[in-house]
């Protein structure tokens, strides 16, 4: 007998209380916590046999025995790996699952021989039940109606909101992930991840053609991951952080890992790549080199996302953009597991999942997702250290023009999860019940209700849709509207023909003369054509051609035609650069943001504006001013203080007084920012080879590899030399700065000339020439 740990024998306790009402089950238990030794466990148990004495679960949950003394048991699940794994895991329990009572096999083959078989199943447990939806298992439902049904997966959820109900009756949960690693059952992990900022996000961002399956196109992906620079990245990631270890990476195509793995050889990282064509023979042999140690480094394209067991795997790589949380929590599973020696594993995330859905330890609503009400897709998390009780603590500083940040580090990982342990304790959640419209028999006209309960009066012609707690309706008055639960109208048009909801929180209207148009539902905006969102962490701009929008109930927009790298995301809050604006100040010539041009701010969790960023202090924290006038002080973590009114005498003087009180505080940390930033300053100064001018509309700027150094604020930006650049601020008004924006010399001369030998030659408006040393 294989000795089963407290959480697995309670599961199967409550599987087979389940078994007693139900008669199909679907059983969660995340990734490493070994679903398939409690799969043996309970054929074993329905095998009960005592001549040969075994001790039956059966009789400890108090089962009745004729539900263990059936007719046979089928074991289905959809890879013959995963089947040749489920049989050598058996035998361990002494099942032979190739003949008599217990049968293992895939899908795949059961669909071709139904009458070859022999036999009917009593007992039927599908490995990987999220597949289950496809045609093929629910045909297992339909032929035998009498069989009792196990479903085991890690993530019961789909992308699509199809839910399992369909097939399973209920659903029974394991502890959390959180939970596991607290008591030990599974591995703690470093989890390092892209920049928000990054060229690598900026290219994930870019991707916008889905599949069938909702989640990115894979052609697309590989067209825009699968290049030399973006897999030099990918392997100097592991030098850094996964150095001489054992690990897996996840790829986006066969083309793709077969291109990680020769870079990984040719750098003396040795390496295998893996996929749907490498031979079942070839395969075998490379994962036993990999168990061995002789091969250090597995790529592969979806083979390793279930089933995989190999506990020694000491880092994971991501390298595939997904929007399904179900291909997350796979991936990163695999490198959770327990095995000795083993202290925590590395997670580098490369591909920003980090930021789509927070780290392994959110606690899932899987009971929603398994009846579809919540889809298992990207959700764009508020703040999962916060969520995993980790705010306030900070990993390392690192230089900015780092790639990658640790998110956090195994201890301290370990130190939140037993400092908050009642945090991932299992609550019962109250459940809302649904929006619905409701009908009036004697007047037809419809309401709004959740549940037995009516919320409205029967008032509307017509509900055409119904979705993120708002209802889309006609009025008696054939005018058209969006109203709340309480029948409050939140928006109202004077006609149209039809309205539906969309993904992201948008409404489409169709109008009479068959136009359509969209609205955000966040800000009540309209649009002639659906808008394309751009996140930046929990942040989200619109754009429609080369204008974005704010979606804030107060909009901000900009019409400048910007490039994208005038947006920067700042962890907690989003910067835009927009000359048109002039920067603020108090009735002097003083600016106290220390920039030349002007801001507006976007932050993390305020709906309901837009701000003016006024000054960024040396602690991090921020100073914005909102459209009214009102200044407020902005922590990351903390939301915004009120600090004072321009626009109110004395007000204002206080408002001064405390902007200078704060600013004076956050220089205490100011030697170790300030040293900070002379070194990255030093960094782009060496960076002459990539620096160059670009326009943008009318104006000129200059940028240093992929990062912006002088927006484009100049009429003219001649090439640089050296670290040198001779700009035109207005007609004739030329002068010198460093590729940093350091200016030089002023803009006041009507030409100027730099020279290879440090120096410049001015020419003045009365047409003398003299040279100065830069």
């Amino acid at each position: 007998m294989v000795c089963l740990y407290d959480y697995q024998t309670d599961i199967i306790s409550r599987l087979f209380e389940s078994w007693r009402t139900q008669r199909s089950v679907m059983m969660q238990m995340p990734t490493g916590t070994g679903k398939t030794h409690v799969l043996a466990s309970v054929v074993k148990s329905l095998t009960y046999n005592e001549d040969r004495g075994d001790v039956s679960l059966c009789h400890e949950t108090g089962s009745d025995r004729s539900e263990c003394d059936g007719g046979q048991i089928w074991i289905v699940a959809h890879r013959r790996e995963l089947v040749a794994q489920i049989e050598e895991t058996m035998e361990r329990y002494g099942i032979d699952g190739n003949a008599g009572k217990v049968r293992a096999m895939s899908i795949q083959w059961l669909v071709r021989h139904w009458d070859d078989v022999g036999g009917k199943p009593s007992f039927v447990i599908i490995d990987e039940a999220h597949h289950s939806i496809a045609v093929s298992y629910k045909e297992l439902w339909s032929k035998y109606p009498e069989a009792k049904f196990l479903g085991l997966t890690a993530t019961p959820c789909r992308m699509n909101h199809i839910g399992f109900t369909g097939l399973f009756d209920t659903l029974i949960c394991s502890w959390s992930i959180a939970e596991f690693i607290r008591k030990g059952r599974l591995s703690a992990f470093d989890y390092v991840s892209i920049r928000p900022d990054s060229r690598a996000q900026r290219l994930i961002d870019s991707l916008e053609k889905r599949g069938a399956d909702g989640d990115y196109q894979t052609k697309e992906m590989n067209a825009t991951l699968n290049r030399q620079q973006s897999i030099g990245l990918l392997y100097e990631s592991v030098m850094k952080y996964a150095g001489g270890m054992k690990g897996i990476v996840y790829a986006i195509s066969i083309d793709h890992a077969r291109s990680i793995a020769v870079f990984y050889n040719n750098k003396g990282i040795s390496s295998v790549a893996i996929d749907s064509k490498t031979p079942a023979a070839v395969r075998k042999r490379m994962v036993d080199d990999f168990k061995e140690g002789k091969v250090k480094v597995l790529v592969n394209v979806d083979v390793f996302s279930e089933g995989f067991d190999c506990p020694d795997v000491e880092f994971v790589q991501m390298a595939r953009p997904t929007l399904s949380l179900s291909k997350y929590l796979q991936q990163v599973g695999r490198g959770l597991r327990k095995s000795e020696g083993k202290v925590s594993c590395v997670l580098i995330d490369n591909v920003g999942l980090y930021r789509v859905f927070g780290l392994p330890t959110v606690e899932w609503n899987w009971e929603d997702m398994f009846r579809g009400v919540i889809a298992g897709k990207s959700c764009r998390m508020r703040n999962s250290l916060t969520a995993l009780g980790l705010a306030g603590l900070q990993t390392q500083k690192q230089a900015v023009l780092d790639e990658m940040e640790q998110i956090v580090s195994h201890d301290m990982l370990l130190e939140a999860l037993c400092r908050r342990q009642d945090e991932f304790s299992r609550k019962p959640e109250v459940r809302v019940s649904e929006l619905k419209a409701w009908q009036d028999v004697g007047t037809g006209l419809w309401g709004l209700k959740r549940g037995r309960k009516n919320l409205t009066e029967a008032r509307y012609v017509t509900v055409f849709d119904i979705r993120y707690d708002m209802a889309a309706v006609r009025f008696c008055d054939k005018s058209c509207g969006l109203v709340n639960d309480s029948g409050e109208i939140l928006w109202q048009e004077r006609h149209c023909r039809t309205m539906k909801f969309l993904k992201n929180r948008f409404l489409l209207v169709a109008t009479s003369d068959n136009k359509e148009y969209y609205i955000d539902l966040f800000s009540m905006q309209t649009y002639d054509r659906m808008p394309k969102i751009k996140r930046y962490g929990n942040i989200e701009l619109l754009r429609t051609g080369n204008i974005y929008y704010s979606r804030t109930r107060t909009v901000y927009v900009n019409n400048q035609n910007v490039d994208e790298y005038f947006i920067v995301w700042h962890r907690f809050y989003l910067s835009i650069f927009d000359y048109q604006v002039t920067i603020p100040v108090f009735g002097n010539n003083d600016n106290p943001s220390g920039n030349r041009w002007r801001y507006a701010c976007l932050i993390e969790g305020d709906n309901d504006s837009f701000y003016w960023l006024y000054q960024c202090l040396a602690d991090g924290s921020i100073i914005v001013e909102d459209t009214k006038g009102k200044f407020y002080h902005v922590e990351e973590g903390r939301g915004k203080t009120y600090i004072g009114d321009r626009e109110s005498g004395r007000d204002d003087d206080l408002c001064r007084k405390e902007i200078k009180r704060l600013a004076e505080s956050a220089n205490s940390g100011k030697p170790i920012i300030e040293a900070d930033k002379e070194k990255n300053r030093r960094v782009v100064l060496n960076d002459t080879d990539n620096a160059i001018p670009f326009k943008s509309g009318l104006k000129w700027g200059l940028k240093v590899g992929e990062r912006i150094t002088v927006p484009p604020i100049y009429r003219s930006v001649k090439p640089p030399v050296g670290r040198y650049c001779a700009v035109e601020k207005n007609y004739s008004q030329w002068g010198v700065i460093t590729i940093d924006g350091t200016v030089i010399v002023e803009p006041r001369y009507s030409d100027v000339s730099i020279e290879n030998n440090g120096k410049a030659l001015l020419t003045s408006v009365t047409g003398k020439t003299f040279h100065v040393e830069l």
